[in-house]
């Protein structure tokens, strides 16, 4: 595998949104088959690291829908996206300064506790296991624009998720995962489209 052209293919199939943020790095010496850290609001780019040594041993409707299902779960998380919690946050901080700058310590809690537990529901949010079923929904959906079937496209991203995992050398698929790969089986038991890989795929 020519890591440099992999590289630059992988940028191609990433949707526009994509090729704006993420950040793509080979690193051989990371556990993970594929990775990305959990994004933070003053953080440029988005960062999605590749085990090479993985990578090329996965087909190629794997590294796909494999990369896809990342890119699509990193750039899910938008800490500009406003909803409730996102307010209460920023409201309880405002609070907060605005009752230590008045020297009320009853005041002071209080706000605090409402930007604690509204930060707290933000983050649960973006690390649980529905962000993570939406992320590999938005990965068949893209690679159907791509030229998969809607049934080729799930079942290869199940059949990554438990490639990477053998190859990571864990004895069983962590339980999220297992939750994935049942939505991802029900999403190609659904479709009604026949099976269709792109060209050159092995």
């Amino acid at each position: 595998m020519n890591v440099a052209q992999e590289i630059e293919y992988l940028r191609d199939l990433m949707p526009a949104s994509g090729r704006m943020l993420v950040k793509l790095i080979v690193k051989a010496d990371r556990h993970a088959t594929i990775e990305a850290p959990f994004p933070y609001p003053w953080q440029r780019s988005r960062k999605v690291y590749l085990n090479i040594h993985h990578w090329r041993q996965l087909s190629r409707a794997e590294r796909d829908l494999l990369l896809l299902r990342t890119v699509s779960w990193v750039i899910g998380i938008r800490w500009l996206k406003w909803d409730w919690y996102r307010a209460a946050t920023v409201a309880g901080t405002l609070a907060t300064i605005a009752e230590a700058v008045q020297g009320d310590p009853l005041g002071i809690a209080a706000a605090g506790s409402l930007t604690a537990f509204a930060a707290r529901q933000t983050w649960r949010r973006t690390h649980s296991s529905d962000h993570d079923i939406s992320a590999d929904e938005a990965a068949v959906s893209i690679a159907q624009r791509r030229g998969y079937g809607a049934e080729t496209a799930a079942l290869s991203l199940v059949q990554a998720i438990e490639h990477a995992a053998e190859l990571e050398g864990r004895p069983s698929l962590e339980f999220t995962e297992i939750l994935r790969c049942q939505n991802l089986r029900a999403i190609a038991r659904l479709s009604s489209e026949p099976i269709v890989t792109p060209p050159g795929s092995p």
